[in-house]
């Protein structure tokens, strides 16, 4: 088949590997996939579907359109959505067998309103402030939203299936925020015992808990970072020697290359300017695909084995490098980022480049440039 200009690979055996290991590692709990925003770029159908074959017991995601998606693709595991608006279609939520996140008492009201019309009972988790000051129920109101909870589920209206949280610090094992966290995580757990609610999963670890934090596993793990091959930090990538492997690579066609002279001003403000005769190579991805613009000048890309770095400014759909007189030509692959195991530029290598996280690189990859999945079968 004809190659597009550009596109990522995704491994999936990589991906089921990952979700293996990291359930091992976490003593065997149930493991709740993370698969929201487009499974971190990776293509979410697929990628879901590829967790629950490595073992994945829960996916999970952000917003409700992407679990309605995966239920649209037959992938009947449990799904949970937690950042849900107060304006969602719950009927269609309850209707899809959707686990759906609850923060407070507006939002548990207009779920169990839902519920009564369709006469199908909500399946929730209770999400809780523990410290991280962002999405959750404050311990102030969490007595009065764990009454009404009882209650619907008295009335046959609501399930509390899992209790939640999220961890400010988890990439910082030190961190005294943690102890406090989980502290504040078991009084509220605790709490919802005494009233007669025995949720089903208690979920409090993310990639970097997961890795680090074993007092947070509970009866359930909620890795996002981690199955796609990667560490939230070099810290925790250097303690831990559980062998992830990066699921994303991102390769293009060299579109053009060419001659130009010494003083050759490169891409928009001649931010590069070539310092000798030299051939310079084009490259069709730019920011509008994803890539970081503020990567030019910085970001590494390789050819045919050999390093080059981004030549002034990163465009909308293109880049230069500036080559010398490598034995490069159009048509030729260029890999931006892959396995750094096999010698390729790394997610991480491009999250310095730009300043910013490695999970950013993954999730801003434009849902459309074609992803190409790679299995064993």
């Amino acid at each position: 088949m004809n190659m597009p200009r550009a596109w990522l690979e995704i491994d999936l055996t990589a991906l089921e590997t990952n979700v293996a290991l990291l359930k091992q590692h976490s003593n065997n709990s149930e493991l709740m996939a993370v698969v929201k925003a487009n499974a971190y770029g990776h293509g979410l159908v697929e990628c879901a579907k590829a967790a629950v074959r490595g073992g994945a017991d829960w996916l999970a995601v952000a917003v409700p359109r992407e679990a309605l998606i995966l239920r649209d693709n037959q992938i009947t595991a449990p799904i949970l959505s937690w950042l849900i608006d107060i304006d969602d279609d719950f009927a269609e939520l309850i209707d899809n067998s959707i686990d759906i996140g609850v923060s407070s008492v507006a939002h548990l009201h207009k779920i169990v309103e839902a519920a009564t019309i369709i006469g199908k009972p909500a399946r929730v988790h209770v999400k809780i402030d523990t410290g991280l000051g962002r999405n959750g129920s404050t311990f102030a109101d969490l007595p009065e939203l764990l009454a009404l909870c009882k209650e619907f589920d008295t009335l046959g209206l609501m399930k509390v299936v899992g209790v939640m949280s999220h961890l400010a610090y988890a990439d910082e094992p030190d961190n005294p925020t943690i102890a406090v966290q989980i502290d504040n995580f078991k009084l509220a757990v605790d709490l919802m015992r005494s009233m007669g609610i025995d949720p089903v999963v208690i979920h409090l670890a993310n990639s970097a808990a997961s890795l680090a934090l074993p007092d947070t596993y509970m009866n359930l793990i909620r890795p996002g970072l981690g199955i796609y091959g990667l560490f939230p930090n070099v810290e925790l990538q250097v303690k831990n020697s559980i062998p992830l492997k990066p699921v994303m690579k991102l390769k293009a066609k060299v579109a053009m290359v060419k001659e130009v002279p010494a003083g050759q001003g490169v891409s928009y403000s001649h931010q590069y300017v070539t310092k000798g005769n030299t051939k310079l190579a084009l490259i069709p991805l730019g920011y509008g695909d994803g890539i970081p613009r503020s990567a030019s000048n910085i970001g590494p890309v390789m050819i045919n084995n050999e390093m080059f770095t981004i030549s002034g400014r990163v465009c909308m759909d293109q880049f230069v490098l500036d080559i010398g007189d490598a034995p490069v030509s159009a048509g030729d692959t260029a890999i931006l980022f892959g396995d750094p195991e096999e010698g390729e530029p790394s997610v991480n290598d491009w999250a310095e480049a730009a300043g910013t996280i490695n999970y950013e690189i993954l999730a801003r990859m434009n849902p459309l440039l074609p992803r190409i999945f790679n299995t064993d079968d």
